[in-house]
């Protein structure tokens, strides 16, 4: 790390343009904790870059003094891609939401994913299109009474979650916009996996979906519904007074009642965040009875596509030689019309 690099502080990432979000939007935390993250990474502002695409987390890189591209609807992944195989030095983020990232943007996530790009990928899920006015999105809830859907949702919603593990991704995480100091915590360990890392926020839209995370958030409410994993850790959760515990039963998970004296309970489930089978298993559990997981639920080693890519063209040119485009544009695949 440099020295200019270490003077780096929050006010280093932060633009000059005015933040244009609704008063009290999830995304004001988010772009904080963002801030307050990258100058501990000690990465140079001009080695960094932002990518998103439309909605309203994709004006994220209007307001990082940073690069960045405000590029088109769900294609973020694609272009990020072509800048990692540009220059694999640059640390870049992909910020989607969850219309703009599992709609028109499906098929481009689920193949960043499954090619591991070294690329950070923050989605924001309100479970509704904001930037448009309030329609329903692809995770909305079933029943959910919007303008474009007046008589509720039909649609059984996605799990971004779930669809990373459909994707064999290698990093795979879930924060809550309230919860700043794990949010921070898990976009230092998303910079810092060698691959895809996709991190899900929960992200509040007061104006068009409020209170959508609400007993996840609310102090009175949160002990009993949110379980932070740790890995090689038991899966606990619930107040002190009654303190819970997820165990494993065959193939079934129950909810163990643990001792509020001691916090003993027989057989908890110790969570393994290398093996998809674990988070494959914790994810599939329905919310309510079961709380709702956070942390880091898969982290495992892959094959980098870039460093794949720059070693198969190093092999490939040390074997053929460099090539010549002109003679390859002339060669035997053309002819020509008389």
């Amino acid at each position: 790390m440099t020295s200019t690099t270490a003077r780096l502080t929050r006010k280093d990432f932060a633009s000059d343009q005015d933040v244009r979000w609704c008063p009290g939007c999830g995304d004001y935390a988010i772009l904080r904790a963002v801030q307050n993250t990258l100058p501990e990474l000690g990465v140079p502002r001009e080695k960094i870059v932002f990518i998103s695409g439309i909605g309203c987390s994709s004006r994220f890189p209007y307001y990082m003094n940073t690069y960045g591209f405000h590029t088109i609807h769900g294609r973020a992944p694609t272009i990020a891609t072509g800048l990692k195989l540009t220059d694999p030095e640059l640390v870049v983020f992909v910020i989607t939401g969850d219309g703009d990232g599992l709609s028109i943007g499906g098929n481009h996530l689920l193949h960043v994913l499954r090619r591991n790009v070294n690329l950070n990928i923050l989605l924001f899920n309100n479970r509704i299109y904001g930037l448009t006015k309030g329609q329903y999105s692809p995770t909305s809830e079933q029943g959910k009474v919007t303008k474009s859907t007046p008589y509720g949702s039909i649609d059984r919603p996605l799990d971004p979650i779930r669809v990373a593990l459909g994707a064999n991704a290698t990093w795979i995480a879930r924060t809550i916009d309230r919860f700043v100091p794990h949010m921070q915590q898990m976009l230092r360990r998303a910079v810092a996996h060698p691959g895809t890392a996709f991190l899900e926020i929960y992200q509040n839209c007061n104006i068009f979906n409020d209170g959508a995370f609400a007993e996840l958030t609310d102090k009175r409410t949160r002990s009993d519904n949110v379980l932070e994993v740790e890995h090689g850790k038991p899966l606990r959760f619930g107040s002190p007074e009654a303190p819970k515990a997820l165990r494993l039963s065959c193939l079934d998970v129950e909810i163990a009642t643990c001792d509020p004296e001691t916090g003993a309970c027989a057989d908890p489930w110790i969570y393994d965040a290398t093996d998809p089978r674990h988070a494959s298993l914790l994810t599939a559990l329905e919310h309510p009875p079961y709380p709702v997981p956070i942390g880091v639920l898969l982290e495992r080693q892959a094959p980098e596509f870039v460093a794949s890519h720059l070693a198969q063209e190093r092999e490939v040119i040390e074997r053929l030689g460099p090539g010549d485009l002109a003679a390859m544009l002339r060669g035997h695949d053309t002819w020509r019309v008389e």
